[in-house]
């Protein structure tokens, strides 16, 4: 199984700390973000990893190689200026294949064990989505939650309203047709949702979205401190 982890954000809520840094670089108990997903993925044997660039790519690029140094091969995609999420992914899809691969955001911390992602069966289904409890800073939540199975907030159904973690296994049946461009990812998923076609489960772990420098140095000190041993 191959794994995407998008990495081409600007990092505009971390200025000025991207300004010369690229945001997956920022680090957190010494060790850079994206580092953290990529051990991850390599502890569960997912060593082909596909990884999207934009913002000081260059940077990025020549910190991270072809991932020898941590025992995966990374496999990298350009994008002149942020394609948003489904297009970047649709912009790596020559580089991920025709199976389902798991998709990582570059700017979340967790200690989800990824393992069970290996035994995610999509079958007619496009995505499986994992949630979280919604965090403060977005209370309503993102979808509903109901025996295994995603809800849009339109279509009104019982269950638990919760916050996409950023992490998910996609099928690329997903993109068929879609055309090249800046394309978010969530209309798509909604649209899945619609037809009964995405799959999720409720997290139980340790999850931030580092979206903020406070969150940043917040989430330094918890792992320092041994909060997530």
């Amino acid at each position: 199984m191959k794994a995407m982890i998008l990495a081409a954000g600007l990092g505009n809520r971390m200025r000025p700390l991207t300004l010369y840094k690229p945001k997956p670089l920022l680090e957190v108990g010494g060790k850079a973000l994206i580092i953290w997903h990529i051990e991850k993925l390599k502890a569960i044997g997912v060593t082909e990893i596909v990884i999207n660039s934009a913002w000081l790519a260059d940077i990025l690029i020549g910190e991270l190689g072809d991932g020898s140094q941590f025992g995966v091969d990374i496999r990298w995609t350009r994008e002149a200026e942020g394609l948003e999420t489904a297009g970047g992914i649709i912009n790596a899809m020559p580089l991920l294949g025709e199976e389902p691969f798991i998709l990582v955001n570059g700017d979340v911390w967790t200690t989800f064990d990824f393992n069970v992602l290996l035994d995610v069966q999509l079958n007619d289904d496009l995505a499986h989505l994992v949630f979280v409890q919604n965090p403060e800073q977005h209370p309503k939540g993102d979808f509903t939650l109901y025996a295994g199975r995603a809800y849009t907030f339109d279509q009104a159904h019982a269950g638990e309203n919760l916050t996409y973690s950023g992490i998910a296994v996609i099928n690329p049946k997903m993109f068929d047709g879609l055309d090249a461009g800046k394309r978010p990812l969530a209309p798509l998923l909604k649209e899945a949702m619609l037809e009964g076609k995405v799959s999720a489960e409720k997290m139980q772990a340790a999850w931030v979205d580092v979206g903020t420098p406070e969150r940043l140095t917040a989430l330094d000190l918890q792992i320092r401190q041994g909060m997530y041993v």
